[in-house]
């Protein structure tokens, strides 16, 4: 025995550090992939980071969105921390039998316990393979790698109850409540002599021993380095949900004997930040932000995870490649793979870095799918950031290569010379005010030389502005400003674009053109208060302007219609007897957490009756308008915004609600396409206030 003990032993420790071995090159691999890429800035805010990783990593808050998912998740994350213990106590049993972990009186209830976090990640794990191989969720992948690490598990916990019952039958321990299921093993196997079982404990122990070890080097090479890579990457992400990078067009830095082009936005894998590669590699390919994509759910080309796995092969490709080091360990055993080749091979390297990202990699249509909704990173349980890295391409194509649809450059050509995606005359821009005269909505310039100043600048925006259906909200909620008392004045003709569709269509440039022009005029102006009805502009204006030097107290119109209704100054009398349910705009939802304003303002409408649709508030679906998209024709799949009106149409409301213009049209059009418009009516939270605050004859609505 002693023998067989030495050569254990000598066996062990050359396969566990060969193992570790193996497992540092992969991660040193993939570290010398991301440092590619250029350096990512730090804000500091470590409190707030590390709140985050309670809440996402040992909370599992997002995982639990799914119900069922997130539960099997819970099970396997906690089991297997815990398991781990029960695994050292494996080592102990088989290098030095006899013995354990030194628990003392505890040790019973240390393996009882151990028993029944082994069976629930048992538990875990056929409830995951039913799911992904019976009851078959369309996103999830049903492939051999995507059930490789069940089996992993899987064989991991069975090994250490059939080795613990073997260890009882070969030290003679009799059957124990501290250890029930091995006991089960120790009885079937009762007719075994010691000299069996010790075999058969071996066994076992090698069985576990391996799998844990492979396990250990197939994490980081597979789509399981999430278990690395995600708690990083939530620490890591934006502070502000969705905010966009400022690109520097600043040319004196640029070398000019450089034989490099120069480019904006991402059109090669280094090009992006280090922090989106560790996205890359945080993925865990459970499909979420696919299955929530408005996109992907009405037949389009983009899925968010594909893009995320395919610019990470890439990248692994492309890493091997550049730096010569192997992209799969053991290499002997992936010598067929073209990163492992890559690292090899001076041709298959060079083929490998002249790939194109946007063409070979990722098309231009899947780029062009996307409506900046955020929904998928919402839904992605390791805090993913999609829509920055699909912006970053689509400004490389924008700005670089002048790629553009023909509806988004002419909407962008007409902002770019008259501040509005239509190309109506800037001089019209004030002409809105026209529609009803009896509302006092002055421009600051009136206000100026009467000698006055205003309180609030009230961005009407281009949709406010110019879209008749549109100037129907601004009108009404003017109105209901002056009921409220509240002083506040306009732009008027000076008045220009947010910027917003140029950044998200990834024309960084004449976005900053604007932000500039805006800022002189708030300057010029002195204003430190905006409000406004377009959601698109409230974020711009809030979380991306004070990167240009720009910073005041920035409100949604429902915002400040919450606190006049909850403040007494404006109120709801007049009862509005419909069924209504109210569609969240992903500006102001998802970008920015304002759910309740709009929502309250409802409920304190007498008669009202609040409905809410399946996909709500977090999860509440885009109407397809945002990230430039208002502006072309979907020519493939669904309509979207159809797809979210008949979501809308499953609760048999008499009225849609939305606090945002670019919705209220898309769900407007969605009616007219259900040919429902004549019995379900489609209105701004600032509309419906109105009707219940003012006179019903003195208010417009459509």
């Amino acid at each position: 025995m002693d023998t067989f003990l030495i050569i254990n032993w000598i066996a062990f420790l050359a396969i566990t550090i060969y193992a570790f071995y193996l497992f540092a090159k992969v991660i040193a691999t993939r570290i010398a992939y991301i440092k590619l890429g250029k350096k990512s800035e730090f804000d500091g805010e470590i409190k707030l980071r590390l709140k985050r990783i309670g809440k996402i990593v040992f909370g599992q808050s997002k995982l639990l969105k799914d119900k069922k998912s997130g539960t099997i998740h819970v099970m396997m994350f906690y089991g297997f921390i815990l398991v781990q213990f029960g695994a050292i106590d494996m080592f102990v049993k088989g290098l030095s039998p006899g013995n354990h972990l030194p628990f003392g009186m505890f040790y019973p209830g240390f393996v009882f316990f151990q028993e029944l976090v082994t069976l629930m990640i048992l538990v875990a794990v056929i409830w995951a393979f039913y799911r992904r191989y019976m009851e078959k969720l369309v996103r999830l992948k049903r492939g051999f790698k995507a059930g490789l690490v069940l089996i992993f598990i899987g064989t991991l916990m069975v090994s250490v109850l059939f080795g613990n019952g073997m260890a009882m039958i070969w030290h003679g321990h009799e059957i124990t409540w501290a250890e029930p299921v091995a006991s089960v093993f120790a009885l079937a196997f009762g007719w075994a002599s010691a000299e069996t079982a010790t075999v058969l404990f071996y066994i076992a122990w090698w069985v576990h021993t391996i799998t844990l070890l492979t396990f250990l080097v197939y994490v980081p090479q597979s789509k399981h380095a999430h278990l690395i890579a995600a708690p990083i990457n939530v620490f890591l992400s934006k502070k502000v949900p969705g905010k966009l990078k400022k690109l520097d067009f600043d040319m004196e830095d640029v070398d000019e004997e450089s034989e490099e082009e120069i480019a904006f936005g991402v059109g090669k894998v280094e090009d992006f930040e280090q922090h989106q590669m560790i996205d890359f590699y945080a993925c865990v390919e459970c499909g979420r932000c696919t299955d929530v994509c408005p996109a992907a759910g009405t037949g389009k080309m983009l899925s968010p995870m594909d893009i995320m796995i395919k610019v990470r092969d890439h990248l692994t490709e492309k890493g091997a490649a550049i730096t010569g080091k192997s992209s799969w360990v053991p290499s002997y055993a992936f010598a067929g793979s073209a990163g492992n080749q890559a690292s090899a091979d001076k041709e298959v390297a060079a083929t490998i870095q002249s790939s194109s990202l946007i063409g070979d990699v990722i098309t231009e249509e899947e780029l062009a799918g996307c409506t900046t909704c955020r929904n998928c990173e919402d839904a992605c349980p390791v805090n993913n950031e999609h829509v920055g890295t699909i912006i970053d391409m689509r400004r490389y194509l924008v700005m670089t290569e002048g790629k553009m649809d023909s509806d988004i450059q002419r909407a962008v050509t007409n902002i770019e010379r008259q501040g509005n995606p239509w190309g109506l005359s800037k001089k019209d821009r004030v002409k809105w005010r026209d529609e009803d005269e009896s509302v006092y909505i002055p421009t600051v310039k009136e206000l100026k030389k009467e000698d006055k100043s205003f309180e609030y600048l009230f961005w009407v925006s281009s949709m406010g502005s110019f879209d008749s259906r549109s100037q129907k909200i601004a009108l009404a909620f003017a109105r209901l400003m002056n009921q409220a008392g509240v002083s506040f004045a306009i732009l008027g003709n000076t008045e220009a674009n947010s910027g917003d569709t140029a950044r998200r269509i990834g024309n960084e440039f004449l976005f900053q053109e604007i932000a500039e022009k805006n800022i002189k005029q708030f300057n010029k102006h002195d204003v430190k208060k905006i409000v406004t009805i377009d959601p698109h502009a409230y974020n711009i204006f809030k979380n991306e302007y004070p990167d240009f030097g720009f910073e005041a107290e920035v409100y949604h119109h429902t915002q400040m219609l919450y606190d006049l209704v909850m403040s007494g100054r404006l109120k709801p009398e007049r009862a509005i007897n419909e069924r209504l349910t109210y569609h969240d705009s992903c500006y102001l939802g998802r970008y920015n957490g304002v759910y309740d304003p709009p929502r309250e303002i409802l409920k304190s409408i007498p008669g009202l009756e609040l409905v809410e649709m399946d996909r709500s508030r977090e999860n509440g679906m885009c109407c397809g308008a945002g990230g430039g998209l208002m502006w072309t024709e979907e020519t493939t799949g669904g309509r979207i915004n159809v797809a979210r009106t008949e979501q809308a149409l499953k609760v048999e409301p008499t009225m849609i609600s939305s606090a945002c213009p670019y919705c209220l049209t898309m769900l407007s059009d969605g009616t007219k396409a259900k040919e429902v418009e004549e019995n379900i009516g489609t209105m701004d939270v600032a509309e419906i206030l109105a009707i219940s605050v003012l006179d019903k004859e003195e208010v417009k609505t459509a």
